[in-house]
């Protein structure tokens, strides 16, 4: 499929680039789980397609908006497969992070506080 094909995709010069910085740090994570060792690519692949199939099962469109939420749930769904961090400590973290963000001024850096993760 070429690039043309996906006009949600962010793109620079004719490369797709990340769309949040969240996309980046997700990407980032992934390479780096990978290189410790937590996972093969074959793994990898294999979540990330999943996610992506069941997404487009429920009716994603696939324009390559959705892409890296597909990632992230992969990286999730891995990471709680190896025993890395459970489904339930992931939730509480990603609400952690959601909390913090919501009460962060637009363009300031967030910042996870010891309240963000009281449940």
């Amino acid at each position: 499929m070429p690039l043309t094909d996906l006009p949600a995709l962010p793109m620079d010069g004719g490369a797709p680039v990340f769309a949040a910085p969240w996309q980046a740090q997700a990407f980032a994570m992934t390479v780096a789980l990978h290189a410790r060792g937590l996972f093969t690519w074959s793994e990898w692949a294999e979540a990330l397609a999943g996610q992506i199939a069941a997404a487009q099962a429920a009716g994603d469109a696939d324009l390559g908006d959705t892409y890296y939420h597909h990632w992230l749930a992969a990286l999730e769904q891995l990471v709680a497969n190896k025993g890395v961090g459970s489904a339930r400590e992931l939730a509480r973290l990603r609400h952690a992070w959601q909390h913090a963000a919501e009460r962060t001024p637009h363009g300031q850096p967030i910042v996870l506080q010891a309240q963000d993760l009281d449940d």
